[in-house]
């Protein structure tokens, strides 16, 4: 081999060396691009993962305020419940407390009026001058129990004695009860009831109460001398009772409503004619208690009014509705003991019993009462619930405990009016519980009933 031969045989595997290199070199290039992309990727990758982390836990942060701001909402919202609560509490118990204070001055003011009914051929004026406090008297006595259902509207404290009942029973109840301020006002009432006897089951004094409202409204607005016209018409599970006038209307922009209480723009109105504003609000309450409803329609002011009740009939038969208290009964004369610690409502009470007959002991405090109680013999013990030095709740328990014979018949006097009220006089012993000012004609009839 020459040497040049030799020369060209040693170059050619160092020029194949150079490829190879150069091939794995551009590989290499390539793999380390690759791996710069991965990288790159990689970090835009974390970049937006940092990114998300920022999000949540800004996200987190805002959740974590939210929820403080929830907690903080819900005790606010418990304090309003509760402040709201021992508001209404405190508004039941000053309202209670008011009727009671209102109804014991009426008591003695009643029962005087009553002797005065007894005497009227005495002087020609005295017929007048009884009806104008009988009137008066029924007109304080209603503002004291408007008071108090206001009061259990707003407590969610009324409560109904249903049964079956005859819608003719309830308007002539709540007629016999309107009569006085339509015939004051020499208005005519007409009315329009079916032929057929259409029963509903219900609250017979609640539901007179809610006819009763809108007469005596329609009374107010209506003139002298005009008409108001009760409707009745029976659907096919209802029956709806139109109550409809020709007096002053309602304005239109307060007719959605005027079934809230004390409704501003329907109290302006009432001013003149007296009120409190609540009896079309007990109305909606009532019916709403009867699954009933109320709607109001009236052209405006000058152009009369019509509200009509709507309420769905019973397929019961109706249950009579006459009591013990209904049936005529025969005057006996009873030895009754009265505690009363007002002077002017015991000798009030003390001289209409005699005036019937009864032989009366009177006393003015809760020992004395109890001390004459348990050494004497009476058919009748009448006992004011508030007394001095002893409660009638207090003189009732002790004369059950020492067990009497014969037991007398203990009948509550008070100024309160809630169920509660009832209920403990119920629980003492008490067997009948009469709200001041106490009706005579029924105070009678227990008497006499409980003589038997």
């Amino acid at each position: 081999m020459t040497a040049g031969n030799q020369t060209e045989a040693a170059s050619a595997p160092s020029a194949e060396n150079s490829v190879e290199q150069a091939a794995r070199h551009a590989s290499e290039v390539e793999q380390l691009r690759n791996m710069i992309r991965e990288l790159l990727s990689l970090v835009e990758s974390l970049r937006d993962e940092a990114k998300d982390a920022e999000v949540l836990e800004s996200r987190v942060l805002q959740l974590r305020e939210a929820n403080q701001n929830l907690v903080l909402a819900t005790f606010g919202a418990q304090d309003l419940q509760a402040s709201a609560e021992a508001a209404i509490r405190r508004q039941t118990e000053f309202l209670s407390m008011l009727a009671h204070e209102l109804r014991n001055p009426l008591q003695p003011i009643a029962m005087a009026n009553e002797l005065l009914g007894r005497i009227t051929a005495a002087h020609p004026q005295l017929p007048k001058l009884h009806g104008i406090v009988s009137r008066q008297v029924g007109h304080m006595v209603r503002l004291v129990d408007d008071l108090l259902d206001a009061s259990r509207v707003s407590s969610g404290k009324i409560t109904l004695q249903k049964r079956a009942l005859l819608l003719s029973e309830i308007i002539d109840s709540a007629v016999e009860t309107s009569q006085p301020f339509i015939a004051k006002r020499n208005q005519q009432l007409i009315i329009k009831l079916p032929p057929y006897p259409i029963v509903i089951h219900g609250d017979l004094v609640r539901l007179a109460q809610v006819f009763s409202n809108l007469l005596i409204n329609a009374t107010k607005f209506t003139p002298e001398n005009e008409r108001i016209t009760i409707t009745a018409q029976k659907l096919e599970n209802a029956v709806t009772v139109s109550v409809k006038d020709n007096g002053a209307g309602i304005p239109v922009e307060i007719q959605p409503f005027i079934f809230d209480l004390f409704t501003q723009g329907f109290r302006s109105l009432e001013r003149s004619q007296g009120g409190l504003g609540i009896g079309l609000s007990l109305v909606r309450t009532i019916l709403d208690l009867h699954d009933g409803t109320v709607k109001v329609r009236s052209k405006g002011t000058g152009f009369g009014s019509e509200f009509t009740v709507l309420l769905p009939l019973s397929g019961a038969a109706p249950e009579g509705s006459g009591g013990p208290l209904s049936k005529a009964v025969p005057a006996r004369h009873r030895r009754i003991l009265l505690i009363e610690d007002n002077v002017d409502a015991n000798e009030t009470l003390k001289l209409l019993l005699e005036l019937e007959g009864h032989a009366v002991t009177s006393i003015f405090d809760g020992p004395g009462g109890l001390a004459m109680a348990m050494e004497n013999i009476y058919d009748v013990i009448v006992c004011d619930i508030g007394l001095p030095g002893m409660n009638g709740f207090e003189i009732v328990k002790q004369l059950r405990a020492s067990a009497l014979e014969p037991a007398p018949c203990v009948i509550a006097t008070s100024g309160y009016n809630q169920a509660e009220d009832r209920t403990h006089a119920m629980e003492a012993g008490f067997d009948h519980y009469l709200v001041k000012p106490v009706a005579i004609d029924i105070l009678m009839a227990l008497i006499s009933l409980d003589a038997d």
